[in-house]
């Protein structure tokens, strides 16, 4: 019988444990910033989780240890799914926003390969929206000819 009422007693303080803490959660203000898992070079090194940043208009992806990455110069190229081996490192309900950034447009065009590679960005689909609104987008006119002629559906070549 004292199992019971131990248990009741260990019931009640976890309750009043939990609400006191979804109270305290409520009351405080909303975190800034867009939650997500970004990789530098996009296609290959680790997915590092952070928060995208866009205000004043400079963007910028602050992970949650290291140096902060400027997006000024950023544009975003595509948006995709993660693929079954990207899901089990991010969510695999996320989409990976891939961005070039205007130096590896540059280097593209000189012929250097000199490895920028650009950045992939992983967010859920709720905060796709506000990404995409902070990063600008690559107009149709400037991607190469092939693609710019394939409709949006259409499979790569």
């Amino acid at each position: 019988m004292i199992e019971y009422v131990v248990l009741a007693g260990a019931a009640a303080g976890t309750a009043w444990l939990m609400r006191r803490k979804h109270l305290r959660r409520q009351a405080g203000a909303p975190v800034p910033g867009i939650p997500c898992m970004a990789r530098c070079p996009a296609g290959s090194g680790r997915w590092r989780s952070g928060r995208v940043y866009a205000d004043q208009g400079a963007a910028r992806w602050v992970p949650g240890r290291g140096e902060p990455v400027a997006l000024t110069g950023a544009r975003a190229t595509g948006v995709r799914a993660p693929s079954v081996k990207e899901g089990i490192s991010i969510n695999p309900g996320s989409r990976i926003v891939t961005c070039a950034f205007a130096e590896d447009a540059e280097d593209a065009e000189d012929g250097d390969s000199g490895g920028g590679g650009g950045m992939e960005i992983a967010v859920m689909p709720l905060d796709l929206r506000e990404l995409l609104a902070a990063l600008p987008e690559t107009p149709p006119a400037s991607l190469p000819e092939p693609l710019a002629d394939e409709p949006p559906g259409a499979e790569p070549r």
